[in-house]
């Protein structure tokens, strides 16, 4: 039996293998059916007033999912991988190919538009199914027949009634039964436009693939071996890069002290002057030094600058 479990578990991990991206988005979705359920019962109360709630439903209906299409963008790497630098003063200026540039930046404005849609096309999904919202919203502008024409009222008194709809205590005795009908016939509208919401982005999310596929200049398993190494690579440099950073940065940070981190057996430390905690302190831009290099921070700009001199102290001496 442990063998079996052992052997099965290894064949979950490598059909997880590469999917990571719908994984991602599965969780999302998940987290912003939870976060919506938990604002709607916390957060949530419909004002029952004329011209308040058309602003109130729609503010909760939308304002949210802008939020979610907003912050879906910023934690996207593939955002701030398009945009860095692009109108840099120092950066080059060249001659690609327009045409295969524009194509480029629109399939990964695509792909980020795709990721960042997860989390608000969920919560317009799970917002209309629940129906609150959108009773809360249109419940004014349903027809006054609604609730029996009979009523000697006028048309303001008729929205006015209609706009407290939401609030059952709101309502008086003898049109009970009219709200019940209204609220049902809103809610089934509202819920309608839900799940025509998930069918069109789930038809869309297929062909947008399938079409992709097609196109591809790869085979299906060419594909997936690029998806692969590019995984592979990216986890590769960024072990690198934060290898590389931290022994560059251990030069800077021994030549000022006179060690470096971790060091055993040391005899001697370096003691900074005035001087030069007032250069490496304070704020300080991405400075440029030369055509093709930067100094990172003042403590890299001084190392490279400074000669190696000063006061030095043994560390078996009294200071």
């Amino acid at each position: 039996i442990v063998r079996a479990k052992m052997t099965f578990l290894p064949k979950w991990l490598t059909f997880l293998k590469g999917k990571e991206v719908v994984i991602a988005n599965a969780i999302i979705a998940i987290l912003t059916i939870g976060g919506q359920q938990l604002f709607s019962f916390f957060t949530f109360s419909c004002p029952c007033h004329v011209g308040q709630n058309l602003i109130y439903g729609l503010a909760f209906l939308g304002a949210p999912a802008l939020i979610l299409l907003v912050v879906g963008y910023a934690l996207n790497n593939q955002t701030w991988r398009l945009v860095t630098g692009r109108r840099s003063p120092f950066q080059e200026q060249t001659t690609p190919n327009q045409l295969l540039q524009c194509k480029l930046i629109c399939f990964v404005l695509s792909s980020i538009t795709g990721r960042a849609l997860v989390a608000p096309v969920t919560w317009l999904a799970v917002t209309l199914i629940n129906g609150s919202y959108y009773v809360c919203a249109v419940s004014e502008y349903v027809p006054v027949h609604y609730y029996g024409a009979n009523l000697n009222v006028t048309t303001s008194e008729h929205r006015r009634i209609l706009a407290a709809f939401p609030c059952s205590q709101l309502v008086p005795p003898e049109l009970t039964q009219a709200r019940e009908e209204v609220i049902l016939l809103l809610r089934y509208q509202s819920q309608v436009a839900g799940w025509l919401l998930i069918a069109v982005v789930v038809i869309t999310v297929f062909l947008s693939y399938c079409l992709a596929s097609c196109f591809s200049p790869l085979s299906f398993l060419h594909f997936r071996y690029w998806s692969s190494y590019v995984h592979n690579e990216q986890e590769l440099f960024d072990e690198a890069t934060d290898q590389h950073s931290r022994l560059y940065a251990m030069q800077h940070v021994r030549k000022f002290f006179g060690f470096a981190p971790g060091s055993e057996n040391v005899k001697e430390i370096r003691i900074p002057s005035l001087k030069e905690w007032k250069a490496i302190s304070g704020l300080a831009f991405l400075k440029r030094v030369d055509e093709e290099h930067y100094d990172y921070s003042l403590l890299h700009d001084w190392a490279l600058k400074e000669s190696v001199n000063g006061k030095y102290l043994k560390i078996d001496e009294d200071p």
